[in-house]
């Protein structure tokens, strides 16, 4: 004899309800507080002058006056392809000296104010901040006109290349 069956009747359970308030209160806090302490990066695009295969079959026949700056470990040196040295930047203690150099290219723009081009030697070793550094002191510089700030044009149209070997 088989007894009464009972039935097992489950308990429903009420649907429980999701409280997002804090959640949301988080948020509304949160999301204002990070947009306004992000730091948005800046990025500059440097346009660089570099030598072509078919460099050598386009240059004239008569060399014409051509800046070069050698950065080397202890020194700044700024030469040019017909007269050689035209001076040698010893570094500071902090590192090279950036300002002696916009001031030496200042007054070789003033003998050559056409010339827009100019090339930088860098030596295998050398840190990216100084070539960057080294790039912008050849590109511009800061100047006072009235009351205004401005940027300056030195050589703007940069070529750049590995430093010939110390012999």
């Amino acid at each position: 004899m088989a007894g009464p069956r009972r039935l097992r009747t489950r308990k429903k359970h009420p649907a429980v309800e999701l409280n997002i308030t804090a959640f949301m209160n988080l948020m509304v806090v949160l999301v204002p507080f990070l947009l306004m302490t992000a730091v948005f990066t800046h990025m500059s695009i440097l346009e660089l002058n570099l030598p072509g295969m078919d460099q050598a079959k386009n240059t004239p026949n008569k060399p014409s006056f051509e800046l070069r700056v050698t950065i080397r470990k202890n020194a700044l040196i700024l030469s040019d392809n017909k007269g050689g040295l035209i001076k040698r930047i010893p570094n500071t203690p902090r590192g090279p000296n950036y300002a002696q150099l916009t001031e030496t290219l200042k007054l070789i723009k003033a003998r050559f104010p056409d010339k827009t081009n100019a090339t930088i030697l860098s030596e295998p070793d050398t840190p990216y901040d100084t070539l960057v550094q080294v790039m912008d002191a050849v590109r511009m510089y800061r100047a006072v006109v009235g009351t205004e700030v401005i940027d300056a044009e030195l050589f703007p149209d940069i070529a750049i290349g590995d430093a010939p070997r110390r012999r």
